[in-house]
């Protein structure tokens, strides 16, 4: 029996990719927040003849319609917006469903736009790559309607609670099962974090069977991934990466520094980053007194400069709040990531699974979500350097080779391997 996937057939000169992912997009420009788009592309578009991309805003984005780009050897040969006029109920639907982050009628569209662009482009596709499960599902009926070769499920974000907080019990029935669905039906899931898949089994997953769930964690560009020697870095600094929500505890960071002042008084805390609760957070730092301790730097759209400031601190904060049905028990933090690239030791709380994975490997610090026991993490690196400079090293070490390239190619090179153990 021959192996049905050889990443040979699949990245080479010939072949054509299907990428279907999501961005947020303001004033007509994608900004970073988005479901890795730039990666994919300056991974397979290199390397592949077609690549053919269908970009379906977010629904906090200030447009509707789903963003096509086509590749071509590497350059951009097209790119244009999908007409409202081709799914014109489902448009006018999305128009009058204006609350929630996931909408049916955003689902309806992603799944329509999928569909149609692949029915209506000649030929058929080697590889098709979806992320988010109603993508995934639309990419599974294209294979079997013969347009495409090998379906890949790439999964940012999972939990088994995904909807319940918000009383949408039943909705978060259909996740799952469509999650679920996709898991057993795709040729391969990628998954951010290897707890979604323990989450999986946890919730009813059948744990007697082998999936063909593959481990793709997030990576880095080579010009994030850079360190400055600990003497360059900012003493007493403190950062914090990442959007302006409860889950992400960013009032424990602020409330932490206003007990680690007490006794290091010379400590600032460094704010990158926009979100829902930064007039809450700006008017709780007036509260504690701390507007000459904070800066907040807002959203910062260019990854490069993002990585410039964060590598200029001397500690970095990942206060995740240990909320049951928060996402973060199960996902990737990229912001961890970014942190380590700039050689930073972190100060984590137990949530996310990243944040255990380095403390581990001596990278960091793990606290309990509050703030006595966050601020007392902050102070054993402002107060060990051996200890930091210990940290830092490590750090440094873990993220020497964290770029999207490896990643991806690691992806391929396990997806052979599962393909292979079965024959």
């Amino acid at each position: 029996m021959e192996s049905k996937f050889k990443k040979s057939n699949i990245i080479n000169k010939n072949s054509s990719i299907f990428i279907v992912s999501f961005s947020l997009y303001k004033k007509g420009k994608r900004l970073p927040k988005n479901g890795m788009i730039e990666p994919m592309i300056s991974f397979f578009a290199p390397k592949v003849k077609t690549l053919l991309l269908v970009d379906q805003p977010h629904p906090l984005s200030d447009t509707i319609n789903p963003l096509i780009e086509k590749y071509q050897n590497a350059k951009q040969i097209k790119k244009y917006s999908l007409s409202a006029f081709l799914y014109f109920p489902i448009y006018l639907y999305c128009l009058m469903e204006r609350k929630g982050l996931t909408r049916i009628s955003y689902k309806l569209r992603d799944f329509f736009s999928v569909i149609f662009m692949a029915l209506t482009q000649k030929g058929n596709y080697d590889l098709f790559i979806g992320l988010e499960a109603i993508n995934a599902l639309a990419g599974i009926i294209l294979r079997k309607l013969g347009k495409v070769e090998i379906v890949v499920y790439y999964v940012s974000d999972y939990s088994p609670n995904r909807f319940s907080k918000f009383g949408k019990k039943l909705f978060n029935t259909l996740y799952l099962w469509l999650d679920r669905f996709c898991v057993l039906h795709a040729d391969f899931t990628w998954d951010v974090s290897s707890a979604m898949q323990e989450g999986r089994l946890k919730n009813g997953l059948n744990s007697e069977k082998k999936y063909r769930v593959i481990h793709v964690h997030n990576g880095l560009f080579p010009s994030q991934i850079r360190s400055l020697p600990i003497s360059k870095r900012t003493p007493n600094s403190l950062v914090y990466l990442g959007t302006l929500e409860p889950d992400f505890g960013v009032e424990l960071a602020i409330k932490a520094l206003k007990e680690v002042k007490r006794k290091n008084p010379k400590s600032m805390l460094w704010i990158i980053g926009g979100g829902k609760e930064l007039l809450i957070l700006k008017r709780l730092v007036q509260k504690l007194k701390l507007e000459k301790s904070v800066i907040f730097y807002g959203f910062v759209e260019d990854n490069n400069e993002v990585a410039r400031i964060v590598r200029t601190s001397y500690i970095s904060l990942a206060p995740y709040r240990a909320f049951p049905e928060s996402l973060r028990w199960y996902g990737d933090a990229g912001k961890i990531r970014q942190y380590l690239a700039a050689g930073l030791p972190v100060v984590t709380t137990q949530v996310p699974p990243l944040g255990r994975h380095i403390v581990e490997k001596g990278a960091g610090i793990m606290t309990k979500d509050t703030v006595e026991s966050f601020s007392n993490g902050i102070m054993q690196l402002l107060s060990n350097h051996t200890l930091y400079a210990k940290l830092t090293n490590a750090a440094e070490r873990i993220s020497r080779d964290n770029t999207w390239e490896n990643v991806y190619t690691k992806a391929f090179n396990d997806m052979e391997a599962i393909d292979n153990s079965r024959l």
